[in-house]
């Protein structure tokens, strides 16, 4: 990290790039005086932040302010110096308490109102898509306890591709860097995996056992948690992490072999539980109106098509 930008940068509020904050504890802490002046125009912030403490201690607020932690950070005259810090869930509640006496903190308090309000529906809709996912699976046979491990490695992979596409990875990158964890996870690519399930153009996910599932969720999170501790920016730093994922993944998978006696490594597929669905559904069909022409809605379960994880 560079010098300049240990100290300041922007926070979620606009224009607020004059708050001071400084990297601690594996996130960032903010100066509270400063996020008090932004936000209260006050001439004397520090004196501001010192009369809410005592106005708001019967608020639950004794608990927020043990949170807060005194940092050094550099001070007008130059100097390093101690200054009241907090990370950003105990500012926002700190925020709160601010009376709306100024634009500013009203047009805070009414984004964190909608900010709150987004989570909440985006909640609503994964767990409605998950269900979603759930019957579907029922529906082509498959058993609880798979369909248990076939969610929890959805969920998995969007969390893992989020990272790709928060530090600089493009769609396109998605293959490559999938491919590298399933090579060391597995000791053979995608593609090849799918061919010696003999699949073609279907999910291979959709066509792992549940052992297979839970190393491709090992290999991806293992990734997923050397992009955070890395902060890995751009495909070739991705890559070594995605190689060093799937290594750990592969060792997990060499130690069961070693124990079971047997390769992981299944041919084992799904197609008949496919063929026998689409008989089921074709017989459903001839009893009820299609529903093949109702508009397709994108769902989070999306980024786990085939199109992330091809070679």
């Amino acid at each position: 990290m560079a010098a300049e930008d240990q100290y300041r940068d922007d926070l979620v509020l606009p224009g607020a790039n004059d708050i001071r904050k400084v990297w601690h504890q594996e996130q960032w802490f903010y100066s509270v005086v400063d996020v008090v002046a932004y936000l209260t125009h006050s001439d004397n912030a520090r004196r501001y932040w010192s009369d809410l403490k005592r106005r708001v201690s019967g608020e639950g607020f004794a608990e927020v302010y043990a949170r807060c932690v005194q940092l050094k950070m550099p001070s007008s005259d130059g100097k390093l110096r101690f200054t009241d810090a907090a990370d950003r869930e105990a500012l926002f509640r700190i925020m709160q308490s601010i009376p709306s006496t100024t634009e500013t903190v009203e047009q805070f308090k009414l984004w964190l109102a909608q900010s709150g309000e987004q989570r909440l529906q985006t909640i609503e809709h994964t767990q409605i898509d998950i269900e979603s996912e759930r019957q579907k699976y029922r529906l082509k046979g498959y058993s609880e306890e798979w369909i248990e491990k076939r969610i929890q490695s959805i969920l998995v992979r969007n969390e893992l591709t989020q990272e790709w596409d928060d530090r600089g990875a493009s769609k396109k990158d998605y293959g490559v860097l999938t491919n590298t964890i399933t090579k060391g996870t597995f000791g053979i690519g995608t593609q090849g995996h799918k061919k010696l399930k003999s699949l073609k153009k279907e999910n291979l996910r959709d066509h792992m056992t549940p052992m297979e599932l839970v190393l491709t969720m090992l290999g991806e999170v293992t990734t997923t948690e050397l992009h955070r501790d890395r902060d890995s920016q751009g495909l070739p730093s991705l890559q070594g992490d995605a190689r060093d994922g799937g290594a750990v993944a592969g060792r997990a998978r060499h130690d069961i072999e070693n124990q079971l006696g047997m390769s992981v490594v299944s041919p084992q597929n799904y197609l008949e539980n496919a063929k026998s669905s689409k008989q089921k559904q074709r017989r459903v069909e001839h009893q009820q109106p299609s529903l093949l022409d109702a508009p397709t809605i994108p769902t989070i379960i999306d980024a786990d098509g085939d199109t992330n994880e091809k070679a």
